[in-house]
This record gives C-alpha cells, structure tokens and sequence, in this order.
C-alpha cells in the first residue's frame, strides 16, 4: 500500500473519531482533513507527486464522482426538478452558461496568452456547486424553504450537466496544447513528435466523431440500467420481496455498472452521464405513484455513506495537493488566487441575478442563491483529471486554481456564510425551523 494511501486511511479513522467534537467546535469536516492532508504529505512529498500521475488514480477519482453523480441525482424529492423547475431550469441553462463564459472571460483578462481550450477546462472545474463544503447551509432557517429546495436541485444537476462539456474541452485543450507546442517549426518536428500530435488528433476526432453517440449511449445505460432497476425494487418492495439490505446494495451498485458498461471499449460513452442519467431514473421509477416521491434516506444511507466516505478521501488529497503546489510554487501564486475569488463570487452573482430576472423572486432572495454556491468535491475530482490529462505548466496552473477555489469556498461558503446566516436567524425569533 502506497504511503499516502495509509496515511489518509489514519486520517479519516482520526475524522470519524472527532467528527462530532469537530462538529460542536465549528471546525468544517472537509477542512479538518484538508489540513491534516497538508501536514501528513510532508512526510513523503515524492509519493505523493507520483501517486497523482498514476493511471490507477484517475479511474479511483472518475468511479468516486460516478457514484457521487448518481447520489446527486436521487436526493431530490418530487418530480424531476423537485417542484422548482421554472427556477432551476433558469439557472442550470441561463447562469451556468453564463458562468463558464465570465469565467474563461476573467481568465483571458488575467492571462491574454492562456489556450482557450484550457480555460474552458477550468471554467468547467470551478463552476459546479457542491454542498460537500456547507451542509450546514442546507438546514439554516435563514435561508427560506423554496431557496433551500432550488439550491439542493441546482446542485444535483450542474455537475452532471458540465461533465460532457468538461470531456470535450480537456480533448480539444489536449489537442491545441500538442499542435501550439510542435507546429511552429515544422522542420523541426521529430519522429516522437509526430507520434504526440498523431496521438492527440485520433483523441480528438473520437471525442468529435463520438461525442453524440457517446452521450446518446450513455443516456440509453443510464435509462435501462436506473429504470429497471428502479421499478424492480419498487414492485418488490410492495410485495415485500425485497429485503431492507438489498435496497441499499442495489442503490451502490448501480452507478458502478452503469459506469463500467458506458467505459466498455466497444461502447466508449460518458461513465458520468450514465450513472448521473441513471439516478434520475431510478429516483423515478422507485418513488412512482408513491406518497412523497421521494426515496427514504435510510434505503440511500448505504451510497451516501459510501460517496461520503470517498469523498473524504479526496478532500485530504487535496490537502495533500495544496502543499504539493505551495512547495513547488515557493509561495502563492496571485493570479490563480484572483481567478479562484473572481470564479466564486461575481462568476457566480452576476450570471443568477440576469438569469432571474422577470421572475417573482425578491432581490434579497436571488442574492441569496448567487452567494450560496460553494464548490466541493466535483470541482476537486475535476481537477485531478484535468491534472492527469495535461502536461506542463497548464496542468499545474488547472491543479492549483482548483486548490484554491475549493479552499477558498471552505472559507467563504463553509465558515463564513454559515455563521452569517445563524446571525440572521437569531434576529427572526419568528423564523420557522428548517424541514
């Protein structure tokens, strides 16, 4: 077992032990192992630096955001967008375009020389919310029931929604960064560079040629596999054939199929659409003309405590991430920290409040749904294959601008909102409890 791998073991088993004093005390759960990350990887720097190039890490990280799209699609509850559709249809296809494109803005103004390509990688990173930061958002009484509910069902969608244009942009980011390094002196190319180029043009046009019939195929995966599954569960459990432990085993075992069947060689889909597709059709097909339409938390503990638990895994590689950056770096780099705060702030507000407006909601409440929007663990698995699909300086810039937003988000979205938020509730004596 690699040296970093016992080490975030000990960390995590150190996590759960304090989880509830951590809790008591304040202290954010994904921050207390981001900073036992920084401090463990000091004891073997080198592991870890190759622990992240291998191939083995990338199918780790791309399994654990399969399961935690698929876990994102089955929380919500009623109907598919959850009874808020008018409003999470505007920001899932009015501000989240608007918010990759003010971020590849903010990225030219801060480096008019950086590869398009690669930032729309990196707009696609830092994008997608996650409340892996700040659950405790999710149950303040400040923020009123309806902002709560789109927040939650936003959150579900965006990542699922970003991960085939996060796919196509790293292809045609890998390809440009080829053709910029070796075409200007084309004498000068050598056999392996040939072979380089030749390479990423074949991963492109099957990226292009296949982009269509991948997310067609890995929709139809997600459909089958979720659906059957989905109404098979539902008819047993009415005829009480089907036992409490099975419920649970289905519901982790389905984004893994679904996963492994879209990456089969001769079908070569999107994995995460799949098992992001296939939540939705199990969410439906299993709450189907039942009372809440929603699926019990206690048939989604055993996945949910399973995409937490790897979740927990990555939030200390990040960690260990960030003092990979720092030492290499001698110090911080600023304008990766300005892009990070630009991404989490007026990337996010500006492109919501346009996306709402002509609608109903207060500007108090459409300010709340632009400030609340932390980033987590999609963003951090993002950037990981960002990390090990790039080369150079541009996957090291990918891999510390996602360390910084994330850690930054930890701030912003994980401390300081939160405590925010209490004070405006402590101000309404009246204010309902949260659901």
């Amino acid at each position: 077992m690699p040296n970093f791998i016992l080490l975030a073991a000990c960390a995590v088993l150190l996590w759960a032990l304090n989880a509830q004093w951590l809790k008591r005390s304040g202290i954010v759960g994904p921050a207390a192992l981001v900073a036992l990350g920084s401090v463990m990887v000091l004891l073997d720097v080198d592991s870890f630096s190759t622990l992240l190039s291998l191939d083995a890490v990338q199918k780790s990280v791309e399994i654990i955001l399969a399961v935690i799209l698929f876990v994102d699609a089955t929380e919500v509850r009623g109907g598919i967008f959850g009874g808020v559709g008018r409003a999470v249809s505007r920001l899932v296809l009015i501000a989240l375009p608007l918010s990759l494109l003010m971020a590849v803005l903010f990225g030219l103004g801060l480096k008019p020389d950086a590869d398009l390509f690669v930032l729309i990688v990196v707009a696609c990173i830092v994008m997608p919310t996650d409340f892996a930061t700040s659950t405790e958002i999710l149950r303040s009484s400040a923020l009123p029931a309806r902002t709560r509910r789109i927040l939650n069902v936003e959150s579900g969608y965006n990542d699922g929604l970003v991960s085939p244009i996060f796919i196509m942009a790293l292809a045609l980011a890998k390809l440009s960064l080829s053709l910029g390094s070796q075409i200007p002196d084309p004498e000068s190319l050598s056999g392996a560079s040939l072979a380089s180029v030749e390479r990423h043009l074949d991963e492109f046009a099957a990226a292009f040629v296949n982009a269509v019939p991948a997310t067609l195929g890995a929709i139809l995966v997600g459909v089958l596999v979720g659906g059957i599954s989905g109404y098979s569960v539902r008819k047993l459990s009415e005829t009480r054939e089907m036992s409490a432990p099975g419920t649970r085993y289905v519901m982790l075992l389905i984004p893994l199929i679904c996963y492994g069947i879209a990456t089969l060689p001769w079908l070569e889909a999107n994995g995460f659409v799949a098992a992001f597709v296939a939540g939705l059709m199990y969410r439906l097909t299993r709450t189907w003309r039942t009372p809440k339409l929603a699926i019990g938390h206690g048939e989604r503990s055993l996945v949910e405590d399973t995409a937490e638990l790897a979740g927990l895994f990555v939030w200390f590689a990040l960690g260990g991430v960030a003092t990979f950056v720092t030492l290499k770096i001698g110090g911080v780099d600023w304008r990766a920290l300005y892009f990070a705060l630009a991404a989490l702030t007026v990337a996010r507000i500006v492109p919501v409040l346009i996306s709402l407006l002509g609608t109903r909601f207060r500007w108090k409440e459409r300010l709340l749904l632009g400030v609340v929007g932390p980033r987590g663990t999609a963003t951090i698995v993002f950037g990981l294959l960002a990390y090990h699909a790039l080369e150079g300086d541009q996957a090291f810039t990918v891999l510390t601008i996602t360390v910084y937003t994330v850690i930054l988000s930890i701030v912003l979205h994980g401390v300081l909102t939160p405590y925010v938020l209490t004070r405006m509730s402590r101000r309404r004596p009246d204010a309902a409890p949260s659901p």
